[in-house]
């Protein structure tokens, strides 16, 4: 895996943003930090569990001329019909969900056939490394302190379980300090073409 710095990573991240069109459905859009990747023309709507970083994503919403109101649900439900977005965005969420694959479900139930995702996230570590130890220490807390983030988690062999085909999958490592580089996943991919 390559090693990077959290420049590149950024970087990284806001071109397969900027890749997606249409309507778009941000899950555990935070409080808006990627609304500058986005296209200029794409029918956003965000999904935030919390209700004070919902707050806060709603007035950014604003700010960049966003329409829709922000959904406050999870991602194991979505309150919205199914196919009605072309694309779904999640950065750093997958690791953070109570139930991967009920989110990834409820993801392509709501994607168009063919609808395309783009997902970003710190993964586990090989196991038997010195990393993955520490991950799996950390977690516990981490999931306590951290908005449910799981360190030690690896949400690409659930993204294929689901169904999704990686048109652009990478792994990185960030470089990271005192506990040396992180492990992280950009995929972006797309739904199966019908619906099953």
């Amino acid at each position: 895996m390559d090693l990077i710095t959290n420049d590149d990573l950024d970087d990284l991240e806001r071109e397969l943003i900027g890749r997606v069109r249409g309507r778009v459905l941000e899950i555990g859009a935070g409080d808006g930090e990627n609304f500058g990747a986005f296209h200029p023309e794409v029918a956003w709507t965000g999904l935030e569990p919390d209700a004070a970083r919902r707050a806060e994503l709603a007035t950014r919403a604003r700010e960049w001329r966003h329409a829709s109101t922000p959904l406050g649900a999870t991602a194991e439900h979505i309150p919205l019909p199914d196919g009605s977005v072309d694309a779904v965005v999640g950065t750093y969420v997958l690791c953070s969900v109570t139930d991967v694959a009920a989110a990834l479900a409820e993801v392509r139930r709501v994607l168009v056939p063919g609808g395309r995702v783009v997902f970003v996230d710190h993964v586990a570590a090989p196991r038997g490394s010195v990393k993955r130890v520490i991950q799996d220490v950390a977690s516990p807390f981490s999931r306590r302190l951290d908005h449910g983030c799981h360190w030690n988690r690896d949400p690409q062999p659930v993204l294929e379980a689901a169904g999704f085909t990686g048109v652009e999958v990478r792994r990185l490592r960030v470089r990271s300090m005192p506990f040396g580089p992180v492990p992280v996943l950009l995929y972006e991919g797309v739904a199966p073409s019908s619906v099953e």
